[in-house]
Parts: structure tokens; sequence; C-alpha cells
């Protein structure tokens, strides 16, 4: 009875993580290994054709492009802004509590909600936006925003860098919050200037939130779908394509899901290199 009794004990931890193993094999697991399944048929046979196809796909390459576009622009944009507000904000200003809780705002609104308004406020007929401008005596025939090839990239970059940019805002602020005093009473005293404060204290005790960032937003920003869709539907034409909605007409349009799932697992792979990048970049700084 004593054998069945320790027996029982040396197997209760595992029954316990079980339902959370069962839970994370049918959710993760199953689909990851069907999705690498699925990438590897092409019609009825096996392989890395859906692969290596890739990289005769003019669309995608394009779609890439624009990705990648969209990526740096609006995270090079946001991270300059939020940083800058962050800087701004921790200091001792009047209102600064107000500020601080106003910029918050866009970031609370979901971001399909967003892109509605964005949309309406961005119509060249009746949209807020011309209609300021036209108040001001700006002629905005040309303003067409979202329906001009060569503004609805900057009109999307736009959007995300208004909405996103509290956050990166938020997560800076609570960084600097952070850091101690005193490196910048000892920085006072050597008679440091506020640049080389800056410099050389600020920045690299700031680098884990700037990791934070950096990691979060470049893959949300190469996974972007909702907001271009509801903005542009990634046109006109193919002018705000990126991987995301060619991967979603692919599909569910053309029902390739095969080539689809290659080019998500094509995705996946250079967020990864991506994020190893920016951790392996931060830690030689470091070094």
């Amino acid at each position: 009875m004593r054998g069945k009794s320790l027996i029982k004990a040396s197997l209760l931890p595992y029954l316990l993580v079980a339902p959370a193993v069962a839970v994370l094999l049918a959710l993760s697991i199953y689909p990851l290994i069907y999705s690498i399944s699925v990438s590897l048929q092409v019609g009825e046979k096996w392989g890395v054709g859906n692969f290596t196809r890739l990289f005769s796909d003019n669309f995608f390459l394009t779609a890439m492009a624009h990705t990648f576009v969209y990526a740096v622009a609006a995270l090079t944009c946001e991270f300059l802004l939020g940083l800058g507000l962050a800087l701004l904000l921790n200091g001792q200003i009047r209102g600064r509590n107000f500020f601080r809780a106003t910029l918050l705002v866009p970031m609370m609104l979901p971001p399909v909600v967003a892109a509605i308004v964005w949309r309406l406020m961005l119509n060249p007929n009746f949209g807020a936006i011309n209609g300021t401008l036209k108040q001001i005596g700006i002629d905005t025939q040309s303003l067409t925003w979202t329906a001009s090839p060569g503004l609805a990239l900057l009109s999307v970059i736009a959007v995300d860098v208004w909405q996103w940019t509290p956050f990166v805002f938020l997560v800076l602020l609570a960084g600097l919050q952070a850091i101690p005093q005193e490196p910048y009473e000892a920085a006072l005293i050597d008679g440091s200037s506020r640049w080389q404060t800056f410099r050389h204290v600020t920045l690299p005790l700031l680098k884990p939130a700037i990791l934070i960032v950096l990691l979060l937003r470049t893959m949300d920003l190469l996974r972007v779908f909702d907001q271009i869709f509801i903005l542009t539907e990634g046109g006109p034409g193919f002018a705000t394509e990126t991987i995301s909605l060619y991967i979603y007409r692919t599909a569910f349009r053309f029902f390739d899901f095969g080539y689809a799932a290659a080019m998500s697992f094509v995705l996946l792979a250079l967020t990864n290199v991506i994020s190893a990048l920016y951790i392996k970049f931060l830690e030689a700084r470091d070094a």
C-alpha cells in the first residue's frame, strides 16, 4: 500500500499540469504541425515547392518590400516621438498628469475602430482633414490620401504612428521612472552636459525598455493587417499591399492554403531573425 501511495504522489504533479499541457497541444502544437504539413503540400504531392515559388513571385517580393518600408518608417517615428514625449513628461512640468492621460487615448481604441475613424477623416470629399485644410486656404484637389498611390502608404503609416506612439511613450516613461537618481547626481558633479548625461547615463539604463518596445512593435508592424485592410484593402492597386494582406488573399480568395502557409513561416522566420538581432545588438553594446 505504501508503494502505491508513493507512485500516486509521484504522478500527482504530472496530473496537475496535464490539463494545461493538453490545452497547449490543442491550441499551439497541433496547429503548428498541421500548418507545416500544409505548407509542404503542392497539390497532391509533398515537397518544398511552395517555398521555392516565393523567390519568383514578384507580388510576394513587392508585398514584403511594402511591409518593411511600413515597419521601418512607423517604428522610427513612433520611437522618436515616444522617447521625446517620455523625456518631456518625465520632468516636473505643469499638467503632466493630464497630458499623460490624454496621450493614452489613441491606444485605448481598438485598431478596427481607429481605422474606421481615420478612413472617414481621410475621405477626400467630406473628411475632416481636407475640410480643415480648405478652411485655411489649401487646395485639396490632389490630396486624395488613401486613394492616391503616392499618399496611401504614408497615410496608413501616419494612422499607425498616431495610435501606437502612446504605447512606446508609456513603456519608455516607465523605464525612465525606474532609473535611480544617483547616476544623474554623479554626472552633475562631474560636469556632464545634458547631451552627455542622456547618451552615457539615460540611454544605457533605458535599454531594457527600448528592447521591449522594439521587439513588440516590430512584431506587430510586420504582421499588420486590420488597419490597412480597412483603410485601403491593399490599394490603390498594389500600393499598400503588405505580406499579411497577401497571405489573406492567397488563402481565402484563391484558396491556395499551402502557399499561404509557406509565406506565413517565412514571415515568422524573418521576425525571429530581427528579434535576435535586436537582442544581440543591445547585449553587444552592454559588453
